[in-house]
């Protein structure tokens, strides 16, 4: 006789990833494009297509995919943020069946960095709206040292009072409300927060004791002058060079 084993279901999102979109903008002489990516992922208020075999609750996740694709037609697409709103509000209001964590992340490909968003939303609950920063790699060639840390027999390091400084910086950070301000203004501040505490004015530069410095001095700048950010993660991984001084490699 077969022992009957209690189950709980932990998570159970599915969706549609990568759904592509390419906005093309021809009404002035100089064309513009914007490209994104986005994911959708839906928590179903039962289990029944994983228990019962039944599958009449379910959206096809190709069913998510027009749904982009139709809504991004309908409505434009003036930000990454509002879109994700619209698909979130769209899927809640459109399908009772989707009770739980709703996920819809959009992602803006631009020069420098990518542009990221995830909003996430419960029946009878308000959008919980996140921002980042993807792949934006920034380097300077001074105003940057490292020295006094733990001095002991573990050491190799040496102290440097002056080092090149590269990093990838990768960046998130929630919003306390998703009305009232503009997403597109706020997303371009943090990134200012960021570039003007790494590099500084283009003069004189920006002085940094570690990327732990630099990087509170950013969060610290970002949370003053943006007060509908709640709470952010940054990533500031240390990409090493090594000094050559060598008259040769420099002829």
């Amino acid at each position: 006789m077969d022992k009957l084993v209690e189950t709980e279901f932990v998570a159970s999102d599915y969706g549609k990833n990568w759904v592509k979109i390419l906005v093309v903008k021809k009404d002035t002489e100089k064309h513009e494009i914007r490209e994104l990516e986005v994911c959708t992922a839906l928590t179903l208020n039962n289990h029944r297509d994983y228990m019962l075999e039944d599958n009449s609750d379910v959206i096809a996740t190709d069913s998510q995919k027009n749904t982009v694709h139709i809504l991004a037609k309908q409505f434009g697409i003036k930000n990454i943020e509002t879109f994700a709103l619209l698909l979130s509000s769209h899927f809640l209001r459109k399908y009772q069946q989707v009770n739980g964590e709703k996920h819809n992340h959009a992602f803006q490909f631009i020069q420098d960095c990518t542009r990221v968003c995830e909003v996430t939303q419960k029946r009878n609950g308000g959008p919980l709206v996140k921002a980042g920063i993807r792949d934006l790699r920034v380097l300077k060639t001074t105003q940057s040292a490292f020295k006094n840390f733990v001095d002991d027999e573990y050491r190799t390091l040496p102290f440097v009072d002056d080092r090149i400084f590269s990093t990838i910086v990768t960046a998130d950070w929630w919003y306390n409300t998703s009305t009232g301000f503009c997403f597109d203004k706020a997303w371009e501040e943090m990134k200012k927060c960021i570039l003007e505490e790494f590099a500084g004015p283009a003069t004189t530069g920006k002085f940094s004791a570690s990327v732990q410095n630099t990087l509170y001095g950013a969060v610290k700048t970002a949370l003053a002058r943006i007060p509908q950010i709640e709470k952010v993660d940054v990533t500031l991984p240390n990409k090493h060079y090594f000094m050559l001084i060598s008259q040769d490699f420099l002829n």
